[in-house]
């Protein structure tokens, strides 16, 4: 999640527990020689938390030569991302425009698993226009020799519109032997254990959830283990956003419009788990500096209490949409 998924909010949501791995935002590999400094700057670990770093391109030479860098780096996965469905990644041939060529796929990660020393992973869409490639395309990232897949099912041209369907992965998770890993959707700490049992797959991966509710991990554990769900209220909201506001000054020290711009797109996430969030949205927006937007925000999670925000672990306000399953 290109300017959200940055070191801090990978530590900050890490610290919560119950996470098994977290992800870079992508690097984008073009036809220019890499830089290395550039790329050795993403792999930023949490301590004791595997690091996936996710590389964009097409051009098998390049993705290899930046693969080498990403694990010699200290990596522990490098991932290729085959679900960027922005127009310019159309336009460039990356992203999930790549899921319009087997062949091509099978060659890039081809390449990148001669000298991935640990693991290789891809992360794909269901497809382009259609999903008709959809299975070749997971059999060519299979025998290329990735480690494991990661599928999000909506296509490219669904943008991130209407509801994941799960049925994909499960046909996925049935037809390749590689572990899959389901992605979509998953918005509430019942919904990725749901996942799981509907669909088999090996493991759950979240991104746009996570930001909302960066408890989200902790509660599927707790849940997982049989145990009560911890529930977040404004008071845990106001705390974790103050520290990413700390953490952002601190990241960018001397230009506060910039800290300013990252805490923007977090919060955007944040404010989806009460009701009027979107008003909120409108209005924080308007404030050039991350002390004006908390205050602000103070001031409207001082109104609310905990069954005011919909972040329980099976979501009782039912915000967000729920996926289609079996």
């Amino acid at each position: 999640m290109e300017g959200i998924t940055n070191s801090v909010i990978r530590e900050l949501l890490s610290s919560y527990g119950g996470v098994g791995a977290v992800c870079t935002e992508f690097v984008r590999i073009g036809s220019q020689p890499i830089s290395v400094r550039a790329i050795e700057r993403e792999v930023v670990k949490v301590p004791g938390i595997p690091l996936s770093v996710q590389v964009m391109g097409n051009d098998r030479t390049r993705m290899a030569e930046a693969a080498a860098v990403v694990a010699a780096a200290g990596a522990d996965v490098v991932d290729v991302n085959l679900g960027c469905p922005t127009r310019r990644a159309l336009k460039g041939g990356v992203g999930a425009a790549m899921l319009q060529d087997p062949d091509l796929l099978y060659e890039v990660l081809s390449g990148m698993r001669a000298v991935v020393p640990r693991y290789l992973s891809a992360k794909m869409r269901a497809g382009v226009e259609n999903t008709e490639l959809m299975i070749a395309n997971a059999q060519a990232i299979e025998a290329a020799g990735a480690d494991f897949l990661v599928v999000h099912p909506r296509r490219r041209i669904d943008q991130y519109k209407g509801v994941a369907d799960w049925r994909i992965v499960k046909t996925l998770k049935e037809t390749i032997g590689i572990p899959v890993v389901g992605n979509g959707d998953c918005w509430y700490a019942g919904d990725a254990l749901r996942l799981i049992r509907e669909t088999g797959c090996d493991g759950v991966m979240m991104g746009r959830p996570a930001l909302r509710n960066p408890w989200l991990f902790r509660q599927i554990s707790e849940l997982a283990r049989g145990q009560e769900p911890f529930c977040p209220g404004p008071e845990d909201v106001l705390e974790f956003l103050d520290l990413v506001a700390v953490r952002y000054g601190e990241m960018f020290p001397g230009n506060p419009l910039k800290a300013a711009g990252r805490f923007k797109e977090l919060i955007r996430y944040v404010a989806r788990s009460w009701k009027d969030g979107r008003v909120f949205v409108r209005a924080v927006l308007r404030f050039s500096n991350t002390d004006d937007m908390m205050k602000f925000t103070r001031e409207t999670l001082s109104q609310l209490d905990s069954a005011d925000l919909d972040l329980d672990a099976q979501g009782h306000l039912n915000l967000e949409p729920r996926p289609v399953g079996r």
